[in-house]
């Protein structure tokens, strides 16, 4: 299994982060490697929402990476599993009050089969970088709170 997770403090309230996190289109604006993203079916950051992602690959080659939100607790909570692609993990947002701030961790998990088994430790550190983004985000959103 690859597990990675990662938290950050940001100045801002738990349903301003929750309500930019829970619509995926927003993803672009704090994650890299993002070339196209859409709404393929459901409402926009509600439970069965799905995602159309295609992300930078190896070799520069896109790689799909749709995904589906499969939990939506405002201002608490935004879980997601990632349905097409060659490594499809569960992922979530897990978010808390703490003063005016909130504290957010994004954690993602895989449990590799077959051959996926062998490229363990690529999956391992594509992951962790992917939770690593979390920092941009504070800084977006930060930024957009200062605006």
């Amino acid at each position: 299994m690859a597990f990675a997770e990662h938290e950050v403090l940001i100045g801002r309230d738990a349903m301003s982060v929750y309500l930019f996190l829970v619509d995926g289109l927003n993803n672009p604006l704090w994650r890299d490697g993002i070339r196209s993203i859409s709404l393929r079916s459901g409402k926009a950051g509600a439970k069965g929402a799905v995602y159309q992602q295609t992300l930078l690959g190896p070799g520069g080659r896109p790689l799909a990476a749709d995904f589906q939100i499969v939990e939506a607790r405002p201002g608490a909570e935004v879980r997601f599993e990632v349905i097409a692609g060659p490594a499809r993990p569960l992922g979530g947002y897990y978010l808390s009050t703490e003063g005016r701030n909130t504290r957010l961790r994004f954690a993602l998990e895989f449990h590799p089969k077959g051959l996926q088994k062998l490229m363990g430790g690529m999956i391992q550190k594509t992951m962790e970088a992917e939770v690593l983004q979390l920092d941009k985000l504070k800084l977006v959103l930060e930024e957009e709170n200062a605006a």
